[in-house]
């Protein structure tokens, strides 16, 4: 049997070398590395996937998000209502432009934010909301809408786990996550569904005016050379970065068939067992699979987590410490929240290893050796 990784991103490369170094080569030829046809190229591709009218490339998923506040001109104690249960990136933005976290609840079976506790999370100083689409699972993205529009609020969707997603809306329209709220942000880091060979990041917006002022933004904040309207940052995607998503976003609904099917062995060896709740798929979205994250109960996750390293099988925990228990929060009032459902799923989720080039025999082990850590 092959070793087993949490993410085989060599395996995934040897399939695709003869397009990805070609691509690459052009690019070394040109020797255009920053904004050159390369990333004008997946601006397009991603525009015309996702349905976004306007896709703006910039370095890493992280720039993408605070690039997207910085656009929306909050100002210092402005009110951004995130759930915990997240990568640290999503809230770690707020602080950083001096905006005041609001840590909300997340739904215990999808783990994504609970519309009930987002509506009570809302004061006059709130201004946007940060849904993130965790796991590769959308969030109940048409709740989080009315309750927007009720308020008058932005929604900055957190896409960097489930890019390829599709969401239904109850009249039946299908959009892709990313493509729903004012702005989309997405990462491109290399275990992402859509990775690239470094960090690269993308935002997408329907708006053409906002649009205009994220493009500005990440470029110095410049409409034309040495001309700067507005603060801004630097955060370019590079070429050769360009190059690779090309090759590999042709290929995302392939990758997403394969991540799918891996969830199904998995879901078909755990389903019955009454200490697992395998991942819940709302019949509002397609699930992606970025990650496959069981719920234990009643199961030391941290004695399965060593057991399985002791099999050779590799098993990570997301998110083992939320952000409103962060000690970076501390002076936000990170620690007079109390959420119990965040708290109880950090001490009760494992994923296991998910990606494209997952073969039977190698999901046999994991499955048998999960189940029989749990059995014993």
């Amino acid at each position: 049997m092959r070793p087993i990784q949490m993410v085989d991103l060599k395996r995934q490369y040897t399939k695709i070398k003869s397009e990805v170094d070609s691509a690459i080569q052009e690019v070394l030829d040109n020797a255009a590395f920053i904004n050159g046809k390369a990333v004008t190229d997946l601006a397009g591709a991603l525009s015309a996937y996702t349905g976004s009218k306007h896709v703006i490339p910039c370095a890493n998923g992280t720039d993408a998000l605070q690039i997207a506040m910085m656009a929306m001109e909050l100002q210092p104690g402005d009110e951004v209502i995130t759930p915990s249960f997240t990568y640290i990136a999503t809230t770690e933005v707020v602080a950083l432009l001096k905006l005041k976290p609001v840590f909300v609840e997340v739904d215990p079976k999808s783990f994504c934010m609970d519309p009930a506790a987002l509506e009570k999370a809302i004061t006059p100083r709130t201004r946007a909301i940060v849904p993130v689409h965790l796991y590769g699972q959308s969030a109940p993205l048409q709740e989080i809408l009315d309750i927007a529009r009720r308020h008058n609020l932005y929604v900055i969707e957190d896409n960097a786990q489930a890019i390829g997603s599709d969401y239904r809306f109850p009249d039946g329209t299908i959009k892709k996550t990313g493509s729903i709220g004012t702005i989309g942000c997405t990462s491109f880091f290399p275990s992402k569904n859509l990775g690239c060979y470094g960090d690269g990041g993308a935002i997408f917006t329907n708006d053409d005016a906002l649009a205009n002022r994220l493009k500005m933004i990440a470029n110095h904040g410049q409409s034309r050379r040495y001309y700067h309207d507005v603060v801004g940052c630097n955060s370019r995607l590079d070429s050769i970065q360009a190059a690779v998503l090309n090759v590999k976003l042709k290929k995302l609904d392939e990758y997403i068939a394969a991540r799918r099917a891996v969830a199904d062995y998995y879901d078909k060896a755990f389903n019955a067992h009454p200490k697992i709740t395998t991942p819940y798929r709302a019949p509002y979205s397609n699930h992606v699979f970025h990650q496959y994250t069981l719920l234990l109960e009643g199961v030391d996750r941290n004695g399965l987590n060593e057991f399985l390293a002791g099999r050779n099988i590799p098993s990570m925990i997301y998110y083992p410490v939320p952000a409103h228990r962060q000690q970076m929060f501390a002076g936000f009032g990170g620690g007079n929240y109390h959420l119990e459902t965040t708290d109880w799923l950090t001490e009760r989720v494992i994923s296991l290893p998910m990606h494209t080039e997952l073969d039977d025999e190698q999901l046999h082990a994991i499955s048998d050796a999960v189940l029989e850590y749990i059995n014993k």
